[in-house]
């Protein structure tokens, strides 16, 4: 085997591990971009709670508790 087939052999060879790792990290890369999305949906329940609890604390219980039967209906 001569050096010209030597190289192309490892360029090929290297080409096919650059394959594969592009994939994985393509996969790797669709999940984390999930787990962002569902971590921001949570994140802005979290924010809205949060809301809810400064209106309470900064309006006293006796108007919070108005406010959460006014919401449930009761």
């Amino acid at each position: 085997m001569n050096d010209m087939e030597q190289v192309e052999e490892l360029a090929t060879e290297t080409d096919k591990r650059l394959s594969v790792h592009e994939a994985i990290c393509a996969q790797r890369y669709e999940g984390i971009q999930a787990r962002f999305d569902d971590g921001s949906k949570r994140m802005n329940k979290i924010e809205y709670l949060l809301y809810g609890v400064i209106v309470c604390v900064l309006f006293g219980p006796g108007v919070a508790g108005e406010l959460i039967k006014k919401v449930l209906g009761l």
